[in-house]
């Protein structure tokens, strides 16, 4: 009677046990950044504590979504929203607690185009959402690289000339022509239309690119 009692109660803790330790991670997660980014702000002078008021309910809301995350099925895209959701005002409050939200602002660009563009590898059924989707993840990635260069030059480490942006334009414009020739692979209704309405708007967007890259 003894032995049955105990392997009951082991086998009610340990489901408790799994379900609880996402929870105690992301909490963890969570405290260590708020902890890092307040110790490095107070290090370098520039400590604005009224910050925190940002900063602790953004790590809370992120850490909300990784338990989600965790269990996976669907609500994984719930957890990756909150998650992402978080992240992004974390990053206002981390901006903010610096007194740098003028030099990094090129980070709220960066940053939701990222959660965008982690999204490349759900794969939906139908091959035309399929390809839609995967150019708007490409796009956003190539949004994310367009931040991180304004953010470069913010920062003074690198120095353009006018008409650079046209570069992303361009790639832009490579990005969506190339799903649609993609799409030319896959036997489904309304093909030629589909293809129509990317290839159209891709090769302007190309044209135009070049027109601001070349100073034309």
């Amino acid at each position: 009677m003894g032995v049955s009692v105990e392997a009951e109660q082991t086998s009610l803790a340990e489901p408790y046990s799994r379900s609880s330790r996402p929870w105690l991670t992301s909490l963890a997660v969570a405290g260590l950044a708020c902890a890092t980014v307040a110790t490095a702000a107070q290090g370098t002078g520039q400590f604005h504590w009224w910050a925190v008021f940002i900063l602790i309910p953004a790590a809370l809301i992120a850490a909300s979504g990784g338990p989600l995350l965790a269990r996976g099925g669907g609500r994984a895209f719930g957890g990756y929203m909150l998650a992402c959701v978080g992240t992004l005002v974390f990053a206002v409050g981390a901006l903010l607690m610096f007194g740098v939200m003028g030099r990094g602002w090129p980070l709220m660009v960066v940053l939701p185009c990222l959660a965008v563009a982690g999204t490349y590898g759900w794969r939906a059924a139908h091959p035309l959402a399929r390809g839609l989707h995967r150019a708007v993840a490409l796009l956003a990635l190539t949004g994310a690289l367009l931040g991180l260069t304004l953010q470069l030059i913010r920062v003074d480490l690198i120095d353009l000339d006018t008409g650079w942006w046209g570069a992303f334009l361009m790639l832009a414009g490579a990005i969506v022509l190339g799903n649609a020739g993609e799409l030319t692979r896959h036997r489904m209704p309304y093909r030629l239309q589909a293809i129509t309405l990317l290839v159209g708007p891709a090769v302007v967007a190309f044209l135009l690119g070049l027109r601001f890259l070349r100073g034309w």
